[in-house]
């Protein structure tokens, strides 16, 4: 796995996995390796993987259950794109509408390519 310097490594981590549920290489319900596994698999340090695991356990996108190891859970997916769309909407589309606005490009012009 490469790293954008510009963006905390666990994060990346946690996005990386995301894109893995929504891409359906990870499904719902199956085991994901544990911080130790993870870590070695992409040579970073167990603690990072760990904060990365603590952040998609707090959107409810991984579970643990003690002695058996991390698990993606059944509404993952949903979850995902709910807190993807939050974010696109509140960090980058006002900075993408901001950057068309200085380049005097109007909606019409951003429809006619698409």
């Amino acid at each position: 796995m490469e790293f954008d310097s510009n963006k905390p490594i666990y994060l990346q981590i946690a996005d990386a996995i995301c894109d893995r549920v929504l891409s359906g290489e990870l499904e719902a319900g199956g085991r994901i390796p544990s911080v130790r596994e993870h870590g070695a698999d992409i040579g970073v340090n167990p603690n990072t993987v760990a904060r990365s695991y603590e952040r998609l356990t707090a959107l409810g996108v991984i579970r643990q259950q003690r002695g058996i190891g991390f698990f993606i859970a059944e509404d993952a997916r949903e979850l995902i794109l709910k807190d993807a769309r939050e974010r696109f909407l509140s960090e980058e589309l006002p900075a993408f509408a901001e950057r068309a606005r200085l380049l005097g490009i109007s909606p019409a012009d951003i429809a006619s390519k698409l």
